[in-house]
């Protein structure tokens, strides 16, 4: 813990992966606290930015990440976390956020998947 490198505002990029297929779920942050939370829960535990507070991933979805594995970078300044996904990972109701393909120009030609979940149903207000 003590030789993570996290940047100017405390935090670490995370990259959330899932353990059996590799696929790459999504990317958050973590502070101290919530790194040493994820570690001692095992489900993932972020920090939001935007909100300025704690997340737990499934939480609200009911979509949880169960911690398999933790690993640090070459740098220690990223962290990859391999999880077991409940559901989906994407707020949009994708089991991945990395969803929409880009042509060389930058436009958005296409959605890779289809929905795993209505997320207008998951995240009642």
């Amino acid at each position: 813990m003590e030789d993570l490198k996290y940047n100017a505002q405390g935090l670490l990029p995370v990259i959330i992966q899932d353990a059996k297929s590799d696929e790459v779920l999504m990317l958050a942050y973590m502070d101290k606290t919530a790194v040493e939370r994820t570690l001692k829960e095992r489900h993932t535990v972020f920090f939001s930015r935007s909100r300025n507070q704690y997340w737990v991933k499934g939480e609200s979805s009911g979509h949880t990440q169960d911690v398999v594995q933790v690993l640090t970078d070459c740098d220690k300044d990223t962290l990859l976390v391999r999880v077991t996904q409940k559901g989906g990972a994407c707020h949009l109701g994708y089991r991945t956020c990395f969803v929409h393909e880009m042509d060389d120009r930058g436009n958005i030609v296409r959605v890779t998947q289809e929905k795993v979940f209505d997320p207008e149903k998951t995240y009642k207000k």
